[in-house]
């Protein structure tokens, strides 16, 4: 048992030793008062202050009892508590007036006075608060029923009564003369005693269940002191009473009860709610019940025995006597009527009822079926038919455990012990599912909810075959590819924990295979997404059958699919290396197959990376390690295999890292702006300038372009670092303008920042229009790199461009596989030339050739051109003999600040080697907006 367990169980035990203690005192007290009333006290004096202000004290004690409570109950049965205490407040005060006679005056209370009138306002308010306190009926009968009920206890204890006493005392007052007042109150007494004891007796049976126990103290209370008044209204006692006797005793006690009764009765209630006490409920409910039915007939039976008292004794029988025996007997057979009609509507609604409720079982589509104790079953309802394709009578008499499958019995049994070894009010149901056998030889998955009865199960079943297969269906779709039908990432990543936590864990032979199919989205561009799809699928079946059953195929999304390869215990790790990676290049072979899609075939290559599993490895960072190496395949020329090296995850962090420093380098203005000439080769004069960026970090190490823009262009601060090149590059050009130096600007924007819809060509004019600078005096240099470029929306962005009078430049031209597709399409007017292409221009003569045919390509179709990365003075000679108009390079100036690019422009020109000489450039003069390849570092001059 938990500690909260044992400590609930002790709490009843502590709250029935404080009520019993309580009881005691009141016991104790009550006892010594009624010694003392009959030992008199002592002395006649104190006899008469305890008889007289001893109970108004009690009463008074009830009275504040009754009132405190009633204002900290808080519900609907506050009045009555209310009534009990205003009650009590009249006795407590006639009680008062009588010591004021008795014991302060030191003479005789007459008759009538103050007093009677607090002991009569005593009955009423008790009356109303017993009517409070009922159970209210329901039915206009029910009120009826209460009505006659009431008359027939107070209209027989007031024929006992009158027969016995209330007779001889009308006729006593009548023969001795006295007033109309004496004898009113001499009959006032004794009636209404006679009205609280029948609506105690009504009651009784009748009172609510909430807080029974301080109920029925209140009850014997009101109960005790209505005897005692009918003990003083008896002549022979009333003739020799006076005040401390044992007869107030009673008195005392019942006050005491009552003030008892809300706070004892219900702190011992409170405390003991925890302890079940059925059987006792059991057993009262009938006694009760049985009492309740014979009140009637024992109200006739008072009735009858007054009136043969009467006869015995030879007296005249009373009109008084007659007329309310009468009314009684009256009563009883209005209310037997009442009960026969009532009992006859129970009766045709109790077969209403059962036949609606038989209707519904016989016509329910769920199974009803009644097991006795032993697990036979006694009944089952006709639904069995239709759901388990077998007669009810068939299963009547049969075990329940021969109908559940063997592997679900065990389980099924453990769940109906423990249900009926719990208790029925903390756990009235349970619900089982298991599989049941059908007469067509089947099992159905059957859900049950179970209730005890009668010592055996009652059992609601239902057919849940179809849900149970669509919950299964719903549960491998979520795990599944809807489209290959291959684990999806969620079941591969919970697979390789499997691998890396079961039996296997530790092994280093485990290994994760990552695949992208390199091409494929040229293939959904160029013949459609239903024949990419198509390739998914077949590439699937292909991986599918590449791998062993204990192995795990999966699609992690797109193009890109994963394999768990379980280690098989090696222990020469170099060999298991060598193992793998020779199944991951078979795979590689087998995936860059040819596909047959419709009529044609299909050609994708596959770069595969893997990774080992090492000791304490996550599921998450061997995913990532393969990710790693598949991305490294990638870069190094796809269609390979990679293995993954520590190295791959250090270079990811160093590159996190700069990209970290790279966006506050962007906040704090760490980036600074330098130019580089671009020089007319026929003349030396300067004809552009090309801006570039250099980060200058807090920590003082200068990063190059190379650096720099290849983390730039995969974090999400791309954009705003060519936002602040281009506004930078523009605002120093209109300075440079306005201080009469007109030199055109060129900005290297990629392809890919051009089609973003946040870099509008409207953003370009607006630029140039708040800094006042012509429009011809930009140049935006296109970097043609990108396959995944659209032509067509690039072609549309430039044309709006150059509409705007902005200048366009195709850069790093004769190294991208799209370059002469570009120069077809896009409206260039400058064509610049690879550094590749002019390093070896004067030792190569292939690469001689054919940048001397680019240039002549350029030449027919009137563009300029301009040679990036002319660093010697040959090379200038060779690029002017084959017609290159301008060019680049440390051969004249590296990239400038602002203050030596202003002394450059002011001098106008730089010496241009072997210009002197015959050769003669195809396009001469002419200043053009350029921009050198912002990516490639130059050496900086020192200053």
């Amino acid at each position: 048992m938990s500690a909260l367990g044992a400590l609930l169980s002790q709490q009843p035990s502590s709250g029935r030793t404080m009520g019993l203690r309580s009881q005691l005192a009141l016991a104790a007290v009550c006892a010594g008062y009624a010694v003392g009333a009959a030992v008199g006290w002592g002395s006649p004096g104190l006899a008469l202050f305890m008889g007289d202000f001893g109970l108004s004290a009690a009463a008074l004690i009830a009275a504040v009892s009754c009132f405190l409570y009633a204002r900290a109950a808080g519900s609907r049965f506050r009045p009555a508590w209310l009534l009990f205490s205003l009650s009590s407040a009249m006795a407590a005060g006639g009680n008062a007036v009588w010591g004021w006679y008795e014991v302060v005056l030191g003479r005789p209370v007459p008759t009538p006075s103050l007093a009677d009138l607090f002991f009569l306002c005593f009955a009423p308010p008790a009356i109303v608060g017993l009517l409070v306190l009922a159970k209210r009926p329901v039915t206009r009968a029910g009120w009826v029923c209460l009505v006659l009920d009431a008359w027939l206890i107070g209209g027989s204890l007031l024929t006992l009564s009158w027969s016995l006493a209330l007779a001889h005392t009308a006729h006593v007052a009548n023969a001795e003369g006295e007033s109309v007042a004496r004898a009113a109150l001499s009959l006032a007494y004794p009636l209404l005693d006679i009205v609280l004891v029948s609506m105690v007796l009504a009651l009784h049976f009748r009172r609510i269940n909430l807080n029974r126990s301080a109920v029925n103290t209140a009850i014997a209370g009101l109960a005790l002191t209505v005897v005692c008044d009918a003990l003083f209204t008896a002549p022979l006692l009333r003739s020799v009473y006076h005040s401390g006797q044992l007869l107030d005793a009673g008195w005392f006690a019942g006050s005491l009860i009552l003030a008892y009764a809300p706070w004892g009765v219900r702190r011992d209630q409170d405390n003991a709610v925890e302890v079940p006490t059925p059987e006792p409920r059991a057993v009262s409910r009938p006694i009760a019940g049985s009492l309740a039915a014979l009140t009637p007939y024992l109200a006739a039976a008072v009735c009858t025995l007054g009136i043969l008292y009467n006869v015995v004794e030879g007296r005249r029988v009373d009109r008084v006597v007659v007329l309310t025996g009468c009314a009684v007997v009256l009563a009883l057979v209005l209310r037997q009527a009442i009960m026969l009609l009532d009992n006859i509507a129970l009766t045709q609604e109790l077969a209403q009822k059962e036949n609606h409720f038989r209707s519904l079982v016989q016509g329910s589509s769920d199974v009803i079926m009644i097991a006795e104790p032993s697990g036979v079953l006694r009944y089952v309802s006709p639904a069995a038919a239709g759901v388990y394709r077998r007669d009810a009578e068939d299963l009547v008499g049969a075990e329940l455990s021969s109908i559940i499958h063997p592997d679900d019995l065990g389980g099924v049994v453990h769940e109906l012990r423990r249900f009926l070894a719990a208790p029925s009010r903390e756990e009235p149901t349970t619900r089982i599912e298991c599989r049941f056998g059908s007469g067509t030889g089947d099992w159905l998955h059957v859900e049950s909810t179970v209730n005890r009865h009668q010592g055996g199960l009652l059992l609601n079943s239902r057919d849940v075959t179809e849900r149970v297969r669509l919950q299964a269906q719903l549960q491998h779709n979520a795990e599944h590819d809807p489209l290959t039908d291959l684990p999806n990432r969620a079941l591969f990543t919970a697979r390789v924990g499997q691998a890396l936590g079961g039996r296997r864990a530790g092994d280093p032979g485990t290994a994760v295979l990552f695949i992208d199919l390199d091409g494929f989205k040229a293939v959904n561009d160029s013949i459609g997404h239903q024949a990419g799809d198509e390739l998914l699928v077949q590439a699937a079946r292909r991986l599918q059958e590449s791998v062993r059953t204990s192995d795990t195929a999966a699609r992690l999304g797109g193009d890109e699919f994963a394999a768990l390869i379980v280690g098989d215990g090696t222990r020469d790790q170099a060999a298991r290396e060598c193992q793998v990676h020779e199944i991951a290049d078979r795979l590689r072979l087998r995936l860059s197959q040819p596909y047959r899609i419709g009529t044609g075939e299909v050609r994708v290559a596959a770069s595969i990376g893997v990774a080992f599993a090492e000791p304490s490895i996550t599921p998450k960072d061997l995913m990532r390690n393969a990710d790693l190496a598949m991305y490294r395949a990638k870069a190094g020329g796809k269609d390979r295999v990679e293995l993954y090296a520590p190295q791959m995850q250090a270079d990811v962090v160093r590159r996190s890292e700069l990209a970290t420093r790279l966006r506050t380098a962007l906040r704090d203005g760490e980036f600074a702006l330098l130019h580089q000439p671009v020089v007319h080769l026929a003349s030396g004069t300067v004809a552009a300038v090309s801006a570039q960026a250099r980060w200058r970090s807090a920590q003082g190490i200068l990063f190059t372009p190379a650096e720099f823009l290849r983390v730039s262009e995969d974090s999400d601060r791309a954009a705003e670092l060519g936002t602040w090149l281009l506004e930078e590059a523009v605002e120093q050009a209109a300075d440079r303008f306005l201080a009469g130096h007109p030199v055109s600007v060129s900005v290297r924007v990629s392809a890919a920042r051009l089609l973003d819809r946040a870099f509008p060509p409207g953003s370009v004019e607006a630029l140039l229009t708040r800094h006042g600078l012509p429009s011809g005096a930009l140049m935006i240099e296109v970097a043609d790199s990108d396959p995944r470029i659209s032509f067509d929306e690039l072609e549309q962005r430039l044309v709006a461009l150059r509409r705007l009078g902005v200048r366009i430049a195709l850069d790093g031209f004769g190294s991208g596989y799209a370059a002469v597709n570009a120069l077809r399409r896009l409206p260039i007017d400058v064509l610049k030339l690879d550094r590749c292409l002019v390093e070896g221009v004067v030792e190569s003569a292939r690469l001689h050739k054919i940048t001397s045919g680019l240039l002549r390509i350029a030449g027919d179709l009137g563009m300029q051109s301009v040679a990036d990365g002319v660093d010697v003075p040959e090379q200038v000679r060779a690029l002017r003999a084959m017609g290159c108009t301008h060019g680049q390079g440390m051969a004249f100036a590296g990239p400038l600040d602002e203050y030596r690019l202003r002394h450059t422009l002011i001098r106008g020109k730089y010496p241009v080697p072997g210009a002197g000489g015959a050769a003669q450039p195809v396009l001469a003069g002419g200043a053009i907006p350029l921009q050198s390849r912002s990516h490639d570092e130059t050496p900086v001059p020192p200053t």
